[in-house]
């Protein structure tokens, strides 16, 4: 079996989530998230894109509802020994499967958790499931039981956590490598995922990671269509690289020939928002405080309208299409940081009249202290 956890660091994870459903007076839980599966039980599988679900039950019981190309994911990946397998057909409808899988577990009349902010449950399949389940038990929504669980990684996480950060420093250095005039950005992007690859990692979540040179570099999500580097250029580099499906990830913005001299003043900007950010990075603090840590710097530095509206988002165990682990740092947001936690922090200028951009960016872990960086972009601006 490829587990990636003991049995033990599972029970540990199912135990949390049973007694959290007991305080919100649960009998089950229907999981649809690819990462709360993964977290309770290892089952490590693109089938949600198809429809399916894993039914935990306040007694212990942890059922899976899927496809039958998903039976043997399940059985070399996860610790589930009950799947049930619903029929592709042109009437399928596997809320009904659903239905009668709970009825085999006597929840008739129950108050069930659903996870229904999740990618594996569309707005179509969330209605057949209302549909199904209204007169036969109480639906109740829990997408944040589990999703408040993982926030805080054990120790047995942030190797893996730490694994990724590792990989993602060996593909910064061939993106520093190869950003060069008259490189193909497509070559770059290949010989960074090829570093993941080959160091036993795997593909982000986001795998359509942004890379864009010239005007594109102002882009934050990712295009289709590649350039050469010119000989007075920018490059933005946002990746990440997974190791156990844990990402980390960095983002930095590389330049090439004469240097604008305020791409300078923006990257020292960008470098002491980042430093600020991180020094606000520990435990008692709130995610509001890291955003007007950077905001202080950026308008302290002349730029007030500049910057985006959060600034970094916690990282973990994620699946496609997103390698974005809630919560989100924002103005005014209280969540508060504990040790464990594993955050983002992106320091963004982009002044479009210019057309110039410049980012700064890496992955840390909360700790007791100081913070943790697990991927490293360099303090010093980056010249080719």
């Amino acid at each position: 079996m490829a587990l990636h956890f003991t049995r033990d660091e599972f029970e540990r994870r199912l135990g949390k989530t049973r007694a959290k459903m007991t305080e919100a007076g649960l009998d089950g839980l229907l999981l649809f998230r690819q990462e709360s599966m993964y977290y309770l039980t290892g089952f490590d599988s693109l089938g949600y894109a198809y429809f399916q679900t894993m039914f935990v039950g306040a007694d212990g019981t942890i059922t899976l509802v899927t496809r039958a190309p998903d039976v043997e994911q399940a059985r070399q990946t996860s610790i589930v020994e009950d799947v049930r397998v619903w029929i592709d057909r042109a009437d399928a409808n596997p809320a009904q499967d659903i239905r009668e899988m709970l009825e085999s577990h006597a929840m008739g009349g129950k108050r069930i958790g659903v996870e229904y902010h999740a990618y594996g449950l569309t707005a179509h399949w969330g209605k057949l499931l209302d549909s199904a389940l209204e007169e036969f038990c109480q639906l109740v929504d829990a997408s944040d039981l589990v999703r408040l669980l993982r926030q805080v990684k054990s120790p047995a996480e942030l190797v893996y956590v730490r694994k990724a950060g590792e990989l993602t420093d060996a593909a910064l250095t061939e993106a520093r490598r190869l950003s060069v005039p008259g490189a193909f950005e497509g070559d770059i992007y290949a010989a960074m995922f090829s570093v993941i690859m080959q160091g036993d990692g795997d593909p982000p979540s986001n795998s359509r990671w942004p890379m864009g040179s010239g005007e594109s570099a102002l882009l934050c999500r990712y295009h289709s269509g590649h350039r050469r580097i010119g000989e007075n250029d920018q490059i933005t580099h946002e990746f990440g690289a997974a190791y156990r499906c844990y990402t980390a990830c960095a983002m930095c913005t590389i330049l090439t020939g004469e240097v604008d001299p305020r791409h300078r003043r923006m990257f020292d900007a960008c470098h002491e928002a980042l430093e600020a950010c991180e020094a606000h990075l520990r435990p008692g603090s709130t995610l509001g405080d890291i955003w007007e840590a950077q905001e202080k710097t950026f308008v302290e530095h002349g730029y007030t309208d500049q910057f985006l509206n959060a600034c970094g988002y916690g990282m973990g165990a994620t699946f496609p299409p997103a390698w974005v682990d809630w919560p989100m740092i924002y103005r005014g947001n209280p969540q508060v940081l504990e040790p464990g936690m594993v955050m983002f922090l992106i320091m963004t200028l982009l002044d479009r009249d210019a057309g110039l951009a410049m980012h700064l960016g890496e992955t840390a872990i909360v700790t007791d202290g100081p913070c943790e960086p697990v991927s490293n972009v360099p303090r010093e601006l980056m010249v080719n």
